[in-house]
């Protein structure tokens, strides 16, 4: 027991593991995803016209299929700002495998860094990814980032969900989705949201509320 514990301390100790490890991981994502039902709909429409930069949001328990229900061109012009913790690094580098570059921060650790990226990013014509609810929760809470940001430089918001048919629930804060063996896999794409320049405290909040109310409604989620 004492030696189990000794190992456990010391994977937890490594803030980095050899990105080898999760080529393999990437290419059983794309394995699955071709193994199981999956649909597309989307509501706003960019899917056809390819038109960043813009701001998505998606909640953190929808994440699992989330890359690989993209094509190529997608990943490659998306940017995810993903939690600067030892977890956060393994997905971030789980998705690089996917052609999806990270922006690392969040609300609680190294936020203004992230921040700052995010606005390189959409300047440079990306779209920038966000999970509103993550790291800790509270799930389906939104962040007020995704709207600032999005208000701070004219660009659209975008919401997101990816739903499965049947699926398992994690006994974490998020209740992760993993979905079940056939299960139908549609990602869904809300309208855009386009957020005033220059928004108030106020305001903030009201768009805060409608964005996370959008999420709510194509995640299935109840209010």
């Amino acid at each position: 027991m004492e030696k189990n514990r000794s190992l456990k301390y010391k994977f937890r100790q490594i803030k980095k593991l050899p990105d080898w490890l999760f080529a393999p991981a990437a290419w059983l994502m794309f394995f699955f995803k071709f193994c199981m039902r999956t649909e597309v709909i989307d509501h706003s429409g960019e899917l056809a016209t390819k038109t960043p930069p813009a701001v998505t949001v998606t909640w953190h328990n929808r994440l699992l299929f989330f890359p690989v229900m993209f094509t190529k061109w997608y990943r490659t012009h998306t940017m995810a700002v993903i939690s600067a913790s030892r977890d956060g690094q393994y997905i971030a580098d789980l998705v690089r495998q996917m052609g999806i570059e990270s922006l690392r921060g969040s609300s609680s650790r190294k936020g203004y860094n992230a921040l700052h990226g995010a606005v390189k990013a959409i300047q440079s014509g990306k779209y920038v990814s966000f999970t509103p609810d993550g790291p800790r929760g509270p799930r389906y809470h939104m962040s007020t980032g995704p709207i600032y940001l999005a208000s701070q430089l004219g660009v659209p918001i975008i919401p997101i969900a990816v739903n499965y048919s049947s699926y398992w629930s994690l006994k974490s804060w998020d209740g992760f989705q993993i979905p079940k063996p056939w299960a139908k896999v549609t990602l869904l794409l809300g309208e855009k949201i386009h957020i005033p320049r220059e928004l108030n405290e106020a305001e903030l909040e009201e768009y805060r509320l409608l964005v996370q109310k959008k999420l709510n409604e194509i995640s299935n989620v109840a209010e």
